[in-house]
């Protein structure tokens, strides 16, 4: 899926009510900064750079280390839009979408440290779809694995947040998606179509949409949905154009997270 204008330095925010829930799709971009002409990871508090960060571009089959000021280098061209993850024992992992033009000037990214209550269910890349998408669909020359299916699941145990306390879902990163809103904004060529927006479930219950292509994206997960065993599906959407089968949008998720705030 190609995405043609990039936001940089925004949010967008659009909320929805159903079911007496609250929707909520944010996206934004990672500041840009010169240090000292490299790239560099930083912790978002204190601003000091990240020793031993391990950067990686799955797409690209790339892998570096950052050095002990935090610093380090892309030397494989970046043609393409793709995913660059963050990791780092104890902080939360990260990820942002680049491509040639975001790397014209160095970035510096902050990460934050892991705080109690946090849980990673997916940092590793994942494609869902059906494989069938055209030229002039989002990003669709960047993908490079093949789909594990229409959707996303995942069981796991997570305890209720203290009073005052909330549980949310960051989704890192997401590219692919041609919806009415991502082709709004310029993020695919699609002519005439456009797909339903990616859905999130939390125990059967629909708690969110993902409708543009970006990074961190939040959705609220309900305290009264929260139970001893959880249950996480993510399904992509689908064609409203194509009647003559079902045909699901290709989408590429990285860095599923739950945090507490």
């Amino acid at each position: 899926m190609k995405i043609g204008k990039i936001l940089i330095n925004s949010f967008l925010i659009s909320l929805c009510l159903a079911q007496n829930l609250t929707f909520a799709s944010i996206s934004g971009n990672v500041k840009k900064e010169e240090i000292n002409g490299k790239n560099q990871i930083v912790d978002s508090k204190t601003g000091q750079g990240i020793d031993r960060a391990t950067v990686s571009i799955p797409t690209e089959n790339y892998r570096t280390i950052t050095d002990p000021d935090g610093t380090f280098e892309i030397t494989k061209p970046i043609e393409k839009k793709s995913i660059l993850s963050v990791e780092k024992e104890g902080y939360r992992p990260f990820s942002i979408t680049i491509d040639k033009n975001s790397l014209q000037t160095p970035l510096k990214i902050g990460i934050e440290e892991t705080k109690a209550g946090d849980m990673t269910l997916e940092n590793s890349l994942c494609h869902l779809g059906d494989n069938m998408f055209s030229s002039t669909s989002a990003n669709s020359f960047e993908f490079q694995a093949q789909s594990a299916g229409t959707f996303y699941t995942k069981t796991f145990k997570l305890e209720k947040p203290k009073a005052g306390d909330r549980k949310v879902l960051i989704i890192g990163s997401i590219i692919g998606l041609d919806t009415k809103e991502a082709k709004s904004l310029g993020q695919n060529n699609v002519a005439t179509a456009y797909s339903s927006p990616t859905e999130v479930f939390f125990n059967g219950q629909k708690i969110g949409e993902l409708k543009i292509n970006g990074d961190n994206q939040l959705i609220d997960i309900p305290t009264q949905l929260i139970r001893a065993n959880n249950e996480l599906t993510i399904k992509t959407g689908k064609n409203l154009f194509q009647r003559n089968y079902v045909d699901y949008d290709d989408i590429e998720i990285m860095n599923i997270r739950i945090e507490t705030r």
